[in-house]
């Protein structure tokens, strides 16, 4: 695999962009080498500048569902670019998109469309807040909802603790409302509601796809939901990497629970900057201009990106490829444990739908604290392996696989070579490294 031309263009962009990209995880760093940059794609594959081909596991970190530049959605884009990019005024696409996405969601009556899923989920929490007149939020450990400062905690080694900013730049005063629980750990969802009256809203991921692939228990889930319900504190789920990814609507509705309010982004978009928050009547009837909790983006509704939402969700309905999804996530799973166990290598798989990721470690992974257990030299080792081999993977033990439906059956023989072969290097390295220790 030549990098080339990464390295070169990795090199210059270091004089005018923060480490030379505009979003931390391009830069490799928690694989290491150099990151790669991009060309082209269509379909299945993306192409970097070195000419490298590669069947394409991020998919942009889930929007393109498809697959790239599908036919109808580019056909669709190139109409919409004819009557201009942006008009700070409303069109008729955003009434379009928004039915479609309120007739997915049970529960959602009206959304509100923004520019990012980070958007969302700030402009969600601010709904809350409004609606309920409490101040506080508890999220869990391990998922994440966007750069906000109000979110970007951390938990300390209590299961119910207070939050700890988890960035320069984020004061204690803008997290001091943030309360942190354990995923799948309902005992410390009950801590805080004990010793707190104001909480305005529970936030989560119903899959969590930021420690990697991993589900909630159903006790833990409906248990939580009762709670919420009970108290009347509102369910915020941050679906803007699960929406449309499980099933045409959202995860929560497999899961068989309905949010108070849904964030979404994403798939939505096709491709484009696009975000949404959702929920009933009675709760959106707080945002402005209907009510006074204020919201507002010049972008939001973009013309382009609506298109692009619209042309890819109708195209997702007609498709329907849930069932496809699912049975190829399960065939990668078998390839990820069968080969690791042929080598000796400690893996175990987590899959929902259309997303999929092997830890490296031998301990169940439900929640952030035994994700933490994984061999991330391991990961590198394996990362690096299955590019070579022509695929592209997120380059962090802890981010999520996604399926397209441009994925093929050569595509899938692809991978299974790859795995094989980058399971056997990890498991070289592995006895080279025991053997070097042994020596010392």
């Amino acid at each position: 695999m030549k990098l080339e031309k990464s390295i070169e263009l990795y090199n210059k962009g270091q004089h005018n962009l923060v480490g030379a990209v505009n979003s931390p995880v391009r830069a490799f760093k928690s694989v290491g080498g150099v990151p790669v940059f991009i060309d082209h794609a269509k379909g299945s594959k993306v192409f970097d500048v070195d000419g490298n081909e590669y069947i394409d596991l991020v998919l942009s970190y889930g929007p393109m569902i498809l697959g790239h530049r599908h036919n109808k959605v580019e056909k669709s884009i190139k109409k919409a670019l004819k009557k201009g990019y942006t008009f700070g005024a409303s069109t008729n696409k955003e009434i379009k998109l928004a039915k479609i996405v309120c007739d997915a969601f049970p529960g959602m009556d009206k959304v509100r469309f923004v520019n990012s899923g980070t958007e969302a989920v700030l402009s969600a929490i601010r709904l809350a807040r409004a609606y309920t007149g409490h101040n506080k939020i508890i999220k869990f450990s391990g998922c994440y909802h966007g750069h906000t400062d109000a979110l970007l905690v951390a938990a300390g080694s209590g299961l119910a603790t207070l939050s700890l900013p988890g960035s320069k730049g984020v004061p204690d005063e803008a997290v001091k409302n943030t309360l942190i629980a354990e995923f799948n750990n309902l005992e410390s969802v009950r801590q805080h509601i004990n010793a707190h009256d104001d909480i305005a809203a529970v936030i989560l991921e119903p899959i969590a796809g930021n420690m990697g692939v991993v589900q909630p228990t159903k006790e833990f889930l409906h248990q939580l939901r009762k709670i919420t319900q009970d108290t009347g504190i509102l369910l915020i789920l941050d679906e803007v990497m699960t929406g449309f990814r499980s099933k045409f609507g959202g995860a929560q509705e497999l899961l068989g629970i309905e949010a108070d309010i849904t964030c979404l982004g994403k798939v939505i978009g096709g491709g484009f900057p696009v975000g949404a928050y959702g929920a009933r009547n009675e709760i959106m009837s707080m945002v402005a201009p209907l009510g006074g909790m204020y919201q507002a983006g010049t972008l939001s509704g973009n013309p382009i990106a609506m298109a692009c939402g619209i042309a890819t969700l109708k195209e997702l309905k007609r498709q329907n490829p849930y069932k496809k999804f699912n049975k190829n996530a399960i065939k990668i799973k078998k390839m990820l444990i069968s080969s690791a166990k042929k080598y000796g290598v400690p893996v175990q798989v987590n899959h929902f739908g259309s997303m999929i990721n092997p830890f490296f470690t031998d301990k169940d992974v439900t929640d952030f604290k035994s994700a933490q257990t994984c061999d991330t030299e391991s990961f590198k080792v394996f990362f690096w392996q299955m590019m070579e081999h022509g695929v592209f993977l997120p380059p962090s033990q802890f981010e999520a696989w996604f399926l397209s439906s441009a994925l093929r059956k050569r595509d899938l023989r692809k991978i299974e070579e790859a795995i094989d072969s980058s399971m056997a290097k990890v498991a070289e390295k592995k006895i080279i490294k025991q053997n070097h220790q042994n020596d010392d």
